[in-house]
């Protein structure tokens, strides 16, 4: 393809751009506190009749969820999932888009962290 022609990039690629500026963007900070955490899309949240602390929601449609991973012999690392399609069916543009991802990531990382999100802005 040559150079002066645009890569077609997808929603997907697009949200997944996103996510990784909202991670950057704390990783100047908080390196330390990020360094075992994983970041995880979904384009649904998983269908169930009630939803834990562990979800953020609007409303009651689940946004981003946190699995705070578990120590140990077998350990799991703790993982932060976003919803892909409610996320953006709530964003009015990109730029809102990208507010709301950060939003998001700066909410669960504060839950897992045991901190209030203000300090991570």
């Amino acid at each position: 393809m040559p150079a002066s022609v645009p890569l077609f990039r997808t929603r997907r690629d697009i949200f997944d751009d996103l996510i990784l500026d909202a991670v950057e963007g704390l990783e100047r900070r908080w390196a330390d506190e990020l360094a075992g955490v994983e970041f995880a899309v979904e384009d649904v949240p998983p269908d169930l009749n009630v939803y834990d602390t562990d979800v953020l929601e609007d409303g009651e449609v689940p946004l981003a969820r946190l699995l705070p991973g578990r120590p140990g012999r077998q350990a799991v690392p703790p993982r932060i999932v976003l919803y892909r399609r409610p996320l953006e069916f709530r964003a009015v543009d990109r730029d809102d888009l990208a507010d709301l991802i950060n939003n998001v990531v700066i909410e669960q990382l504060a839950n897992l962290l045991g901190i209030d999100p203000e300090e991570l802005s």
